[in-house]
């Protein structure tokens, strides 16, 4: 199933359903950033406002963008704050949604999605301050190799959400290439149980 209508009949019970993997990447999210200052966020792929909600208690503004309207429509219910502007928008085009310069851009469970991945980290590049940073939390290729991928149940069955699989030097090589060198990577896994195939796979970028 395509990206867009997945996220679009799943927002209905994203928020509700039992998830690991978006529980184990909100937590990521939390230790990895809780040291790093920023004041301006773009946030890609906010879904329903899961990281929203942690991300303006540090920042002064937030673009959150996602590819699903219905994902957008819960977020804004959930968040009423005129420092968030949402934007529905495909970050394979071109990057029309950004306003100005950032100093934190955000990928929370959406490079799984993405083919090219050259030419989102050129416009992720373009988009960053000096010294910004950029946070991605994926599910782990390690899972990827196992067959696994984001999916869903509904009344028809199980439905699985196309994705491309990236080694994790993919994403370093893709960054270095436009600028954005490594700061720190990290594994989680479900129950802390480091004997386990890790869920979920942070890496930290920053801007030369």
């Amino acid at each position: 199933m395509n990206t867009k209508q997945a996220y679009n009949i799943w927002a209905a019970e994203y928020d509700t359903k039992d998830n690991k993997t978006r529980d184990i990447e909100a937590l990521a999210l939390k230790l990895s950033l809780a040291s790093i200052p920023f004041n301006k966020v773009l946030e890609i792929g906010c879904g329903t406002g899961k990281n929203t909600e942690w991300l303006i208690e540090k920042a002064a503004l937030i673009t959150a963008v996602d590819f699903s309207e219905q994902m957008l429509a819960r977020a804004k219910d959930k968040i009423n704050s005129n420092r968030v502007q949402f934007k529905q928008a495909d970050i394979t085009s071109r990057w029309n949604f950004r306003d100005g310069l950032y100093d934190l851009v955000t990928f929370s469970l959406v490079l799984e999605h993405i083919d090219n991945l050259d030419y989102v980290f050129n416009e992720v590049s373009k988009s960053l301050n000096p010294n910004g940073y950029v946070y991605i939390g994926e599910l782990h290729p390690f899972k990827q190799y196992y067959g696994i991928k984001a999916r869903f149940e509904t009344e028809e069955g199980r439905q699985v959400i196309d994705s491309f699989n990236h080694n994790v030097s993919d994403f370093i090589h893709a960054g270095k290439k436009h600028g954005l060198s490594l700061v720190y990577l990290d594994e989680y896994f479900d129950d802390n149980d480091r004997s386990q195939i890790p869920r979920i796979l942070t890496i930290l970028l920053k801007k030369s």
